[in-house]
C-alpha cells in the first residue's frame, strides 16, 4: 500500500519515529487520499464561494447584507485577508458568485443560482432545484489537475444557516450552539438562537436534502458539491472553518464515504464549531482562534501541508546522513 511507503520513508529520514508528530499524519493521510506520494511542487488552488442569505431579514446578523457583495468585490481587487495569506502561500484565489445580491460580481466566477437564498425564518431557503444546481456548480469545478482544493466563504448570516445545519443533522439545541458570527452581543445571540429554533418547527422534515434547501446557502451546498466531486477523483479538500465544515454535515447526510477526501484546518472560535467537527469525527490542525472565514484557515494550513511536504522529500535519510539509527 502506498501508505505503507511512505511511512517507510518517513522512519528513515534523520529523526526519532514519529517526532514530526502530526505533520507525520497528515502527508500519509494525504497519500491515502490520494494514492500516491505527497508531490515535490504541491498544484493547490482556492475557491471562496460567496452568496448571501434571505435570514438577514430577521436581524440576526451585526452586519448588513449589502456588505457581502462589499467584501467579494475586496475579495476580487486583491485586499482581504485571504488574498494577503494566498500570496504568502503563492497561490490565487477564485472568487466565485453562487448568489450574491444585486447583479453579478464582476471579475468572479459567475455561478449564479439565484440573488441570495430566501428568508429561512418564513419559508425554505431554496426549491429542491436550487439545491441540487448548487450542489452540481460544486462538483463541476473539481478537478483532477489540483493536488489540493481549499474551500473558503463570505456571506452576511451564513453563521445563521451553518448553524441551523448543525441542529437539524445533528440534534443539537440552537441555545446550546448559536454563537456570535460576525459580532452579536449576548441579547443578539439569544435572538439569534430563537430565529433558528423557531425555522427547525417551521422546517420539521429531516431528509437529508430537504434539510439542506431548507437551511443551507448556496455558497455551503456549493462547496458540498466540490468535496463530492473531489473526492471522486481523489483530491483532498480543506475545510475552513463554522461554515464550510457546515457543507461537510451535508456530504455526511447525503454520502459519507466522500469525507475521507476532506482535510479540517482549524477550529474556529465559533460557539457551536467543535461540536460539529465532534459530530463529523474530525481533528483539525490548527486551533488559533480565529473566526473570519474567506478560507482564511485553510490557507494557514496550507503553509503546514507545504512544510510537511518539503521535509518528507528533502530531508536526508540515515544512510545518506551516515548518521546512526537507534534501533
Amino acid at each position: 500500500m502506498i501508505s505503507d511507503l511512505v511511512q517507510k520513508r518517513l522512519d528513515s529520514l534523520t529523526k526519532p519515529p514519529g517526532s514530526l508528530g502530526r505533520m507525520e499524519e497528515l502527508i500519509v493521510r494525504y497519500a491515502q487520499i490520494r494514492g500516491a506520494e505527497p508531490p515535490r511542487q504541491l498544484r493547490a488552488t482556492a475557491y471562496v464561494f460567496c452568496a448571501d442569505h434571505g435570514v438577514v431579514a430577521e436581524g440576526v446578523s451585526a452586519w448588513p447584507g449589502e456588505v457581502t457583495r462589499q467584501m467579494a468585490l475586496n475579495f476580487v481587487s486583491g485586499g482581504a485577508a485571504i488574498n494577503v495569506l494566498c500570496r504568502q502561500a503563492g497561490i490565487d484565489p477564485f472568487i466565485v458568485d453562487m448568489g450574491v445580491l444585486g447583479g453579478p460580481v464582476p471579475g468572479a466566477l459567475n455561478r449564479r443560482i439565484a440573488p441570495g437564498t430566501r428568508n429561512f425564518a418564513r419559508e425554505p431557503a431554496m426549491t429542491a432545484e436550487q439545491a441540487l444546481g448548487a450542489i452540481e456548480t460544486g462538483r463541476q469545478l473539481a478537478s483532477r489537475d489540483h493536488d489540493l482544493i481549499l474551500c473558503g466563504d463570505m456571506g452576511i448570516g451564513n453563521t445563521t444557516a451553518a448553524t441551523a445545519l448543525l441542529c437539524a443533522y445533528a440534534g443539537c439545541d440552537p441555545a446550546e450552539v448559536t454563537g456570535a458570527g460576525a459580532g452579536l452581543d449576548d441579547a443578539g445571540i439569544r435572538h439569534k438562537s430563537e430565529v433558528i429554533r423557531r425555522a427547525l418547527a417551521l422546517h420539521p422534515s429531516r431528509e437529508p436534502l430537504d434539510v439542506a434547501a431548507c437551511f443551507g446557502g448556496f455558497e455551503i451546498l456549493a462547496i458540498a458539491g466540490l468535496i463530492l466531486g473531489s473526492a471522486s477523483v481523489r483530491v483532498p479538500v480543506v475545510m475552513d472553518g463554522f461554515i464550510t465544515c457546515s457543507a461537510a454535515l451535508i456530504v455526511k447526510a447525503l454520502e459519507p464515504a466522500a469525507l475521507d477526501a476532506v482535510l479540517y484546518s482549524h477550529r474556529s472560535a465559533e460557539r457551536g464549531h467543535r461540536v460539529m467537527l465532534e459530530f463529523l469525527g474530525a481533528r483539525p490542525l490548527l486551533d488559533l482562534d480565529l473566526r473570519l472565514g474567506e478560507g482564511s484557515g485553510a490557507v494557514l494550513a496550507l503553509l503546514l501541508i507545504q512544510a510537511a511536504f518539503r521535509l518528507y522529500h528533502e530531508m536526508a535519510t540515515f544512510d545518506q546522513a551516515s548518521v546512526s539509527r537507534n534501533d
